[in-house]
């Protein structure tokens, strides 16, 4: 297991890494990898079983921390005393992840979630989140912000980050949201973002138009964030300062794990911004990095190493052409 970044290798050796704060639940996977998803009511073997602490924000954090940040996460889990708690605490610990804003709520279940990944790399899961967590109060801004340089969070947080993010524009800090969900076209989140970056299924069923390049013009009405829609192998659609599209090809690379590869990218992505790239280079580093991450097997825990990414970018990896 790759260890934890110090700083990021594109600056100085005394450069300090970014520190990104990111919001979401931890979630404890159980990782079946198999030759197809089952039909109903059948019984079929495994090849391989892996046990990973996941959900959006730990994935990306996971990200962040490889690649050149330093994270750290708040958001709700369960009881102290419950197993997966102290299974997620210690893999967090192994990757340098701070941990000091979790919130532990008495009494509850951390989310937990069963994943088939086939043949081709594409994962099915079956998630359980306790209504209850979505009840959590945060700690206080002042205090989650100090030295933070950017916010990274997912849509389904909207209850209880909004708050957060808002306090966080007001301080000039970037919110970069991971937006893979149906929202409201009046969410308080859409509009304090300043980085959106969605999958195509939830651009267009929050916008409610079948048609990627459509719904961002329609999304550019409402909010004045950066806006991009992600489409896996078929890249990253985007609006530049112009309001013109722009696209980031993806990597083609041979799939056996896409679990976790857009969290990597969202976690990536937000690297680059803390770090000052462009957007297309940032957008590029992020293809990359989930590209890389693809290509093994083991969720987020498979994702690469700064070296790793720039080395592949360069064309010397032991995956370049």
């Amino acid at each position: 297991m790759t260890g934890p970044a110090t700083g990021h290798e594109a600056g100085t050796a005394t450069e300090p890494a970014p520190h990104i704060l990111c919001v979401g639940m931890p979630v404890r996977d159980l990782a079946f990898r198999v030759d197809g998803v089952p039909e109903r009511g059948a019984k079929i073997p495994a090849d391989t079983f892996t046990e990973i602490a996941g959900g959006n924000a730990l994935n990306a954090a996971i990200g962040i921390s490889r690649l050149g940040g330093r994270a750290s996460l708040t958001g709700p889990m369960g009881d102290t005393h419950e197993t997966s708690s102290r299974y997620i605490f210690d893999r967090m610990a192994e990757e340098g992840i701070g941990t000091t804003h979790l919130v532990h709520m008495p009494d509850l279940v951390t989310p937990i979630s069963a994943i088939m990944i086939d043949a081709s790399g594409e994962r099915t899961i079956v998630t359980f989140r306790d209504p209850a967590l979505w009840k959590v109060r945060l700690p206080d801004p002042d205090v989650l912000l100090r030295g933070c340089r950017a916010i990274l969070t997912e849509s389904r947080c909207a209850a209880f980050v909004t708050e957060l993010c808002a306090a966080a524009r007001k301080r000039n800090v970037p919110v970069v949201v991971d937006v893979d969900g149906v929202m409201s076209m009046r969410a308080g989140l859409l509009t304090v973002a300043s980085h959106l970056v969605f999958s195509s299924e939830a651009l267009q069923q929050t916008v409610g138009i079948a048609n990627d390049a459509d719904a961002l013009k329609a999304m550019a009405r409402l909010s004045d964030a950066f806006l991009a829609g992600t489409r896996g192998p078929r890249g990253t659609l985007w609006l530049d300062d112009n309001g013109e599209f722009q696209e980031t090809p993806a990597f083609p690379v041979h799939a056996v794990d896409t679990l976790g590869a857009g969290d990597i990218f969202h976690g990536a992505f937000t690297v680059a911004l803390t770090e000052g790239r462009p957007l297309r280079q940032a957008l590029r580093f992020a293809s990359a990095a989930a590209a890389l991450k693809c290509t093994r097997f083991g969720g987020a825990f498979a994702c690469p190493r700064r070296d790793e990414v720039d080395a592949f970018l360069n064309g010397t990896g032991a995956l370049a052409e």
